[in-house]
């Protein structure tokens, strides 16, 4: 596969292309806002949900970890799925669902439905990262991979800036009940917006919301055929599971995705058992760190990376280096355990979730780079599968070592080690960011 910087015909550059393709970011990006505000309201909600049951922090990492049981088995299936089906109806039926849990949370009146809901919300937003990786690799072309990315996934990261202080204010001045309701209006907002607004290249282009020059521009930039033709579902993920790079690129993304449990669950319940904040004060400490992991993704993984691999061709080497430094930086949030000033905290914390958000869109552009055409579903099933069935533990191993040393020093020194274990999944076992070979028929030998 050709690296090079791609050449646009004189009429290609003259039209501008169209910005339908970017109004498509827009809605996966209000989509993702919405999905981590399901996901940062029981964060905020930690610490009165404990008092209001009366339970520990190892039983609230459980409570908090249910989501994630049904979100990662439904990973596999989910993403073969959606090669099949499409996006767009897989999507309305997972959002509804979103509504649903949110609803039956500010229901609980005990752990055993609140633990129910959340494994509902699990269903419901099982399709919402995979269906995404796949939209941008079929709206987007390759070196617009990275802003594209940084505009979905910055907005899971805005929903803790905004999200966090809302969360704050309607649990402290009403009730933890009162954030589930908030988040269950929202997603019948977001459910009405998807219906409307989303409609593959090729459906964009027959309704005439898509131009000619840009449907062409983004199929010349490499993007996915969402016409290719899939093998059977089984064999599709069987194939997949046996690629090296496969398991280079989802225990990479693993090491992500158990560090950012580990902030997105415990970040509320950390400044308040460190330093004594009360819950609105920490939310604006918490606003602060997640406004810089934005900024710094936006940036860095979006406007830098894409211009650096449209400058110079290197789709490998740029993201390898993105994703090795912004891991490296994310070390930083081992040393918020160690200070005794919340100001040093939040530098720290601020350093280490801006190495997170970095690593983000580097990584899980990757997908579409590396996945067989017709099976970006599948891999991205796959990289969240593995990435949060590691994931699953973080609230609960985070929990145990808080009960049992007092302190959240040693959980943020093992998240370190994890993000060193991601380091060495990018770099060794993924090797060369090029595409796999489809998966061959029985009659030919498959490709190492």
């Amino acid at each position: 596969m050709s690296t090079g910087s791609i050449a646009y015909t004189p009429e290609q550059k003259k039209s501008g292309f169209g910005r339908v393709r970017w109004q498509i970011a827009g809605v996966l990006g209000f989509g993702q806002f919405v999905n981590y505000i399901d996901r940062v309201n029981l964060s905020v909600a930690t610490p009165e949900i404990m008092k209001s049951f009366d339970i520990s922090a190892a039983q609230m990492g459980v409570v908090s970890s249910a989501f994630l049981w049904t979100y990662a088995m439904l990973q596999l299936p989910i993403g073969t799925i959606i090669d099949k089906i499409g996006v767009r109806w897989v999507n309305r039926v997972g959002v509804l669902l979103w509504a649903v849990a949110s609803f039956a949370s500010a229901a609980a009146g005990g752990l055993g439905l609140l633990i129910v809901a959340r494994l509902v919300l699990g269903i419901g937003e099982a399709p919402a990262v995979p269906a995404a990786w796949k939209a941008i690799g079929q709206w987007f072309p390759k070196h617009e991979r990275g802003t594209a990315t940084s505009v979905f996934d910055g907005s899971s990261k805005m929903a803790n800036v905004l999200g966090v202080p809302v969360m704050a204010f309607l649990v402290s001045t009403y009730s933890w009940h009162a954030a589930f309701i908030f988040t269950g209006v929202m997603s019948l907002l977001f459910l009405a917006l998807w219906w409307v607004l989303y409609d593959s290249p090729k459906t964009a282009l027959a309704k005439g919301r898509l131009s000619e020059a840009e449907y062409e521009m983004i199929r010349a930039g490499g993007a996915e055929d969402e016409d290719a033709v899939t093998a059977s579902s089984l064999h599709g993920v069987g194939y997949l599971l046996r690629r090296r790079k496969t398991w280079g690129l989802a225990l990479g993304f693993a090491s992500y995705t158990y560090a950012y449990y580990v902030l997105l669950t415990w970040l509320p319940g950390f400044l308040e058992k460190q330093f004594g904040v009360n819950l609105l004060k920490g939310g604006l400490y918490t606003m602060i760190i997640w406004l810089v992991a934005v900024i710094a993704q936006f940036l860095i993984a979006g406007l830098l990376m894409d211009r650096w691999i449209a400058r110079t061709g290197h789709v490998t080497r740029v993201r390898r280096i993105v994703l090795v430094s912004s891991l490296l930086a994310s070390l930083a949030v081992t040393g918020a355990g160690y200070v005794d000033s919340i100001a040093m905290a939040v530098v720290f914390l601020s350093i280490g979730a801006a190495g997170l958000a970095v690593s983000v869109p580097a990584g899980s552009s990757i997908v579409s780079l590396i996945a067989p055409e017709g099976y970006t579903g599948t891999m991205g099933g796959i990289v969240n599968f593995v990435a949060n069935m590691i994931g699953i533990s973080a609230p609960i191993i985070t929990g145990i070592i808080v009960d049992t040393t007092g302190s959240f020093a040693g959980a943020f020194i093992f998240t370190g080690v994890v993000l060193v274990a991601g380091i060495l999944s990018y770099t060794i076992v993924l090797g060369k960011m090029d595409r796999i070979a489809p998966p061959p028929t029985r009659q030919s030998t498959p490709s190492a």
